[in-house]
């Protein structure tokens, strides 16, 4: 399956990001806050939904090294997570956006445990983009409704 490249510029894109990104998991110490330049760059395991709902049965479904970049974060600041513990694993359940102040307004990155990301940006401008082959794993992740 070919990689995947998407770019968010608005709330429904940022939503079509968070489908995509949803149960990726990644290490604490993949996350990267520059400060200076503005971005906060993370570095996750995807699990390709576009291939695992794609109607057929499965006996092995794939991950991917997927980049995510957020741009125009003025601050990020985390809840329920310590740097000092750069193995510690996140795992995603959604990206969203709260309004402020148009086009500003937070990023909410929600992971599993009740931790979180949430980045104060002056506009949504976020890209994710595949970075290599994909490898198998036998699980699919399972939500409860």
């Amino acid at each position: 399956m070919d990689t995947l490249k998407l770019i968010a510029l608005d709330e429904e894109d940022l939503q079509i990001l968070s489908a995509h990104l949803q149960d990726s998991v990644l290490k604490v110490g993949d996350i990267d806050y520059l400060a200076a330049e503005k971005k906060l760059v993370l570095g996750v395991n995807r699990f390709v939904w576009e291939q695992a709902d794609d109607g057929k049965r499965h006996r092995s479904f794939e991950r991917r090294r997927t980049a995510l970049h957020f741009g125009q974060v003025s601050s990020a600041k985390a809840t329920g997570i310590d740097r000092h513990y750069k193995d510690d694993i996140l795992s995603i359940l959604a990206i969203r956006f709260i309004v402020s102040d148009a086009p500003s307004g937070t990023i909410e990155l929600v992971f599993a445990a009740n931790k979180a990301l949430r980045l104060e940006v002056e506009a949504i401008e976020a890209q994710m983009a595949d970075l290599g082959p994909a490898w198998e794993t036998q699980s699919r992740p399972e939500h409860e409704d």
